[in-house]
C-alpha cells in the first residue's frame, strides 16, 4: 500500500470536524449536504448487503459506525434494527450526533476514538460501516486491520470512497472545493493523493483478514450534462445547498471512476 507522506497529510483539514462540529444537522451547512446527496443511495447499498448476508431480523446484532460524525449514518444503521455504536475522534461532532439522537428517540452509544485504534474489543461487531472516511485517515492500513480486528467472523464491512482518478480531481476537489465559481464544500476538504484505487483497498482487505465481495459506483441521479447549470444556480443564490443536493442525490451506479461503494465480509 502506498504512504501517504506528512507533506500530503499536512493538506488536509481534519480540524473542520471539530471547528463546525455544530453544523451538522443545519439544513443550509455544507455538512448536511452529505446526508441529503449521500445518505439514499449509500444506505439503500448497505440495506441490501446487510439483508442479503443477514436477512432482516437484526435482533441482538451490534454495528460500529467508524467515522461517524455528527450521525447521519449511525442513525440510519440503528434504523435498520441493529445495535448501533458510533466512534468518532471529534468531541464536537459528537456531541451534536448524541443530541439528534436523544431529541429522535434512538439509542446510540457514542463514543471518543480513532480509526486507527478503536476502543473495542476484538469481535464485538457484527457488521462495521465506514463511509466518506478512509480518504481522511493518516494510516489506511492501520485503520482496515483495526476494523477487521472488531468485526465477527462472518461479519460484513461496508464502505464507500473516492476513487484515484482524473475524473475524480476534476469533480470532488476542483469543482467542489477550489473553484469559486462552482465550489460548494469547504476548502481542504478532501486530497486527491489521499483517495484510494479500488484494487489497492481490495489488496489492503485480504491482508487483512477481509474477503472482498463487491464495488458499486456511487453516481449523480441527474443527467451529466444538467450538472454546470445547477451549480450556477447555487452561486447566484436562486437555489440554496440543499436545492442543490436533493437535485443531485447519488444513485448506484456500475460507474466507479469518482466514488464507489462496496463490501466485505470477514473471515
Amino acid at each position: 500500500m502506498r504512504k501517504i507522506s506528512p507533506e500530503i497529510l499536512a493538506r488536509i483539514d481534519n480540524r473542520i470536524y471539530d471547528d463546525r462540529g455544530g453544523e451538522w444537522w443545519d439544513p443550509e451547512s455544507s455538512f448536511y449536504q452529505m446526508k441529503v446527496s449521500f445518505n439514499p443511495g449509500r444506505v439503500g447499498y448497505a440495506r441490501k448487503v446487510i439483508a442479503e448476508r443477514m436477512g432482516f431480523d437484526l435482533a441482538g446484532r451490534a454495528a460500529l459506525d467508524v467515522g461517524c460524525g455528527g450521525g447521519y449514518l449511525t442513525e440510519e444503521i440503528a434504523r435498520l434494527g441493529f445495535a448501533a455504536t458510533g466512534v468518532d475522534p471529534s468531541e464536537p461532532s459528537l456531541r451534536a450526533a448524541a443530541a439528534h439522537a436523544r431529541a429522535q428517540d434512538l439509542e446510540i452509544r457514542y463514543v471518543k476514538g480513532a480509526a486507527e485504534d478503536l476502543p473495542f474489543e476484538a469481535g464485538a461487531f457484527d457488521a462495521v460501516f465506514c463511509c466518506d472516511v478512509l480518504e481522511h485517515v493518516r494510516d489506511l492500513d492501520r485503520v482496515v486491520f483495526e476494523i477487521s480486528r472488531v468485526l465477527k467472523p462472518g461479519g460484513v464491512f461496508c464502505y464507500d470512497t473516492i476513487n484515484r482518478t482524473l475524473l475524480s480531481g476534476l469533480v470532488a476537489v476542483k469543482i467542489c472545493q477550489e473553484w469559486k465559481r462552482w465550489a460548494f464544500m469547504p476548502p481542504r476538504l478532501h486530497v486527491w493523493e489521499m483517495f484510494i484505487k479500488p484494487r489497492e483497498l481490495c489488496a489492503l482487505l485480504a491482508r487483512n483478514g477481509l474477503e472482498w465481495r463487491q464495488h458499486r459506483g456511487l453516481v449523480p441521479g441527474v443527467f451529466w450534462p444538467r450538472l454546470p447549470g445547477y451549480l450556477r444556480k447555487r452561486a447566484r443564490g436562486e437555489w440554496t445547498l440543499s436545492d442543490l443536493a436533493r437535485r443531485v442525490a447519488m444513485v448506484e451506479s456500475r460507474f466507479t471512476a469518482v466514488m464507489y461503494m462496496g463490501y466485505a465480509v470477514r473471515t
